[in-house]
């Protein structure tokens, strides 16, 4: 989950649902030569060549005006003199610092977890091996993203902090940087396809020298997200659903070409608002969806309510909904770590494959009828 406020926090539900150098120049003709070793991810490319390898981010959030350049140098590694101008890492890194729960399951899956030396607020994890090493001690806290104990960062000198930007603005990564820490900037939460966020796994497995590993696990992660969408795609009904809730007043669900959109569409759904334009979420009134979407057979909800009860206590008005009288309201509220940090928005974007087979599971039960869902469950 980005740790922004709690209105981006929802937002950026709902999308699931459903320092650094200036910008990049031409760095040199070889580097056109290798070629880019990601295949669905836009905001990032990785070119391997002989002892080092360069990284590009060119996405990291919305309508980003710059690009960054970071060079991974491998021990004994010559970097050519045209790329000295670009932040430069060793690799393998020993200690990192993220800044998102998203960055978290990647870490887990490449067995590096215990590299991991500080988070903006611990309560969010929850990851059971990162939580043991928190209640060890060996994870500090570093208070808030908009507002992060630089001191402790300083003192902790880890080998890379991997930070993230919501504009082009960001004083406090420019200021870490100027103290002398090594900043690298994930974009993998502005990526706009389930595989292409899974992606990212690369970007970590190139700081740790895990290429191969982070490249064979994604591969799993494709191929079982792939074989489900085939799955989907032999059921002749398409049932209707409908997605989000309201939240301070506005309705708020996915676009027509977000996240969760295409997550719906390829488990074999009809998403009541597939064909409005944009990656976002649109806001709108109750009335405006309820004209729409009151007979829809499905609800998939952003995961504020975790029970009908509790539905019912914000908007009395849910139950005029066909999918609310007959209960088929769906949520992943449920599903949280020991100090309340929530599991979808940790590792539902590291693998959507699991996410995929949650909802052919909700919609078409009987094309997994032994599956067992690992989000998503029925709300009581």
């Amino acid at each position: 989950m980005k740790l922004f406020t709690f209105k981006f926090i929802f937002l950026f539900a709902l999308i699931l649902v459903f320092g650094c150098k200036k910008e990049t120049a031409t760095v040199s003709k070889e580097i056109t030569s290798v070629t880019n070793k990601v295949k669905h991810a836009k905001g990032f490319s990785i070119h391997k060549y002989n002892g080092y390898s360069v990284i590009n981010v060119v996405n990291p959030w919305p309508n980003a005006t710059k690009k960054y350049t970071y060079i991974l140098k491998e021990k004994n590694g010559i970097v050519p003199d045209s790329l000295h101008q670009f932040t430069t890492i060793a690799v393998p890194v020993k200690s990192i610092v993220v800044t998102s729960t998203t960055h978290i399951p990647s870490l887990e899956m490449l067995e590096v977890e215990k590299t991991l030396v500080g988070f903006p607020n611990l309560n969010y994890i929850s990851s059971e091996k990162v939580r043991s090493l928190i209640e060890q001690g060996k994870v500090k806290e570093l208070g808030q993203n908009q507002d992060l104990n630089t001191e402790v960062i300083i003192d902790l000198n880890p080998d890379i902090f991997i930070g993230y930007g919501i504009d082009n603005k960001n004083p406090t990564l420019d200021n870490l940087e100027k103290s002398g820490i090594k900043i690298m900037l994930n974009g993998d939460w502005n990526e706009q396809t389930p595989l292409g966020k899974a992606e990212w796994i690369k970007f970590f497995g190139v700081l740790y020298g895990k290429e191969k590993q982070a490249d064979s696990i994604f591969k799993s992660i494709e191929k079982e997200y792939v074989n489900t969408v085939h799955l989907a795609r032999t059921v002749k009904n398409k049932p209707t659903v409908l997605a989000g809730d309201i939240f301070e007043g506005n309705w708020y669900l996915p676009k027509g070409s977000s996240w969760g959109s295409q997550l719906i569409k390829e488990a074999g759904g009809q998403y009541l608002w597939a064909e409005t334009n944009g990656t976002g979420s649109l806001a709108l009134s109750f009335e405006a969806v309820f004209e729409i979407a009151k007979d829809a057979d499905f609800w998939i909800t952003s995961g504020q309510f975790a029970t009908v009860k509790e539905m019912q206590k914000a908007n009395p008005h849910y139950n005029q909904f066909t999918a609310f009288r007959n209960k088929k309201v769906y949520s992943f509220s449920n599903k949280k770590g020991k100090t309340g940090g929530n599991l979808y928005y940790e590792l539902a974007p590291n693998r959507p494959d699991l996410v995929l087979k949650d909802l052919v599971w909700i919609f078409h039960p009987e094309l997994l009828p032994n599956y067992k869902p690992y989000f998503f469950e029925q709300i009581q």
